[in-house]
C-alpha cells in the first residue's frame, strides 16, 4: 500500500504528538514539518533527524505536494490553512477548535465537500475507550440529565507561554470547552437551547478584551443541564480542577482519576486524558431508605495513554481517507459544539442569557 505522505504543520504538543504517531504508523510517511520558531528543530531530532523543516507553511505545501496536512497550530489559523490545504486538493486533519469563529467552522466543512477530501477534527476524547464508557453509563441514568465538568490548570513555564498565546484569540471556555460540550451533547443526544457564562481577567499578561478563567452553564431541550468550567495561568487554584461527572435519577457516573488529579498535575497535557477508573451509583433505595446497592468501581489502569490516543485518531483519519468513510455527522458535531461554546463567549461579553 502506497504511504499517506502527510505535512505536519504545528509542532507544539498536539503537534508533536501526532508527528510521533506519523512516525510510527505503517501507512504514513512525513514529508515536512513547519513551524515558525525552533520546535519543529526540537521535534525532527525527537524523530531521528531525516525530515525537511520548512518555516512557511505556503512554502512546505506547494514544495511537498502532500496527499494530507496535519494541523496543530493556534486556532486562529485553522480556518485559513485548512482551506487552503482542500485547495491544494488535500485531506486534513485540524486540532480542535475547527476555526476561531462559526462561520470560519462552516466554510471548513463546505470546503471540504467542494474539494471531495477528508476532514477530521482532533476530538481526542471521542477515541477514548473510557469517555465512551463514561458516556454511554452516563445514558442509562435517565432524564433529566446533570453534566458537571472541569479542567482548571495552574499552567506555568511554557504551559503558562502557550496558554498566553491562545489567548491572543480564544477564550479557555472556548479552547476547552468544545471538547466537554461534545460529550455532554453525546450524552444527552438532546438540542442545546441556552447558554449562560461567566469569566474574569486575572492577569494581565493576556489582551485586555480577554479573560482567563470562566465558567458555562447549557439546558437542554429534555430538561437536562450542564456545566463546564476553565481556567489557565500560574493563579490558579488546584483544588478540584479535575471534575468529570454525570448525574441522573437512577444514580451518577464520575470519572474519579486519582493520579492524574494529583498535585501539579494540572496544566499536564498527558493528564488531560486520563481517568483511571469510574465510579457508578445507583439511586435504589429499600423501605429503610438504605440503599440497595453498593457504587461499583470500573477500574481502568489499562487505558490507552495520551500517545496512544493521538495513534488512534491518525489511524481514525487514514481508515477514513482509504475506506472513503462519511463523516457529515462528526464534522456538523464539531461546528456545533464551536457554535454552542462561541455563544457562552458572547454570554461572558455581554453578561446576558444567549438562546440558541
Amino acid at each position: 500500500m502506497k504511504k499517506l505522505r502527510v505535512l505536519v504543520v504545528g509542532c507544539g504538543n498536539m503537534g508533536a504528538s501526532h508527528a510521533m504517531a506519523y512516525h510510527m504508523l505503517e501507512g504514513f510517511e512525513i514529508c515536512g514539518l513547519v513551524s515558525t520558531g525552533k520546535s519543529k528543530e526540537i521535534l525532527n531530532q525527537q524523530l531521528g533527524g531525516g525530515y525537511q523543516l520548512y518555516n512557511s507553511y505556503e512554502e512546505a505545501l506547494t514544495t511537498t505536494k502532500p496527499d494530507a496536512v496535519c494541523i496543530s497550530t493556534y486556532p486562529d489559523t485553522h480556518e485559513s490553512f485548512a482551506v487552503t490545504a482542500f485547495e491544494a486538493g488535500c485531506h486534513v486533519f485540524v486540532e480542535k477548535p475547527l476555526a476561531d469563529t462559526v462561520l470560519g467552522a462552516e466554510r471548513v466543512v463546505d470546503a471540504a465537500k467542494t474539494a471531495g477530501k477528508k476532514l477530521v477534527v482532533g476530538y481526542i476524547l471521542r477515541y477514548h475507550p473510557s469517555w465512551e464508557r463514561f458516556i454511554q453509563l452516563g445514558q442509562t441514568m435517565g432524564k433529566p440529565l446533570v453534566m458537571r465538568m472541569n479542567l482548571n490548570q495552574q499552567s506555568h513555564g511554557n504551559m503558562w507561554n502557550v496558554h498566553r498565546n491562545l489567548m491572543k484569540s480564544l477564550s479557555p471556555i472556548v479552547d476547552c470547552g468544545v471538547h466537554y460540550i461534545d460529550v455532554m451533547c453525546q450524552m444527552t443526544a438532546a438540542k442545546p437551547i441556552q447558554v449562560s457564562a461567566i469569566g474574569a481577567r486575572l492577569t494581565d499578561e493576556i489582551p485586555v478584551d480577554n479573560y482567563n478563567y470562566g465558567q458555562l452553564q447549557i439546558r437542554f431541550e429534555d430538561g437536562s443541564v450542564g456545566w463546564y468550567e476553565a481556567g489557565w495561568g500560574p493563579m490558579i487554584s488546584q483544588t478540584a480542577f479535575f471534575v468529570k461527572d454525570v448525574i441522573g435519577p437512577k444514580g451518577s457516573v464520575s470519572i474519579v482519576a486519582k493520579e492524574a488529579s494529583k498535585e501539579g498535575k494540572s496544566d499536564s497535557v498527558a493528564s488531560h486524558t486520563k481517568t483511571e477508573s469510574l465510579r457508578v451509583h445507583l439511586a435504589d433505595i429499600d423501605q429503610e431508605g438504605q440503599f440497595v446497592k453498593e457504587d461499583t468501581w470500573i477500574d481502568l489502569q489499562d487505558e490507552p495513554d495520551h500517545q496512544e490516543l493521538c495513534n488512534r485518531e491518525q489511524q481514525f483519519f487514514l481508515r477514513a481517507i482509504l475506506e472513503d468513510l462519511d463523516l457529515t455527522k462528526p464534522n456538523l458535531d464539531a461546528v456545533n459544539s464551536l457554535r454552542i461554546a462561541i455563544a457562552c463567549d458572547e454570554s461572558v461579553r455581554t453578561g446576558k442569557i444567549v438562546s440558541l
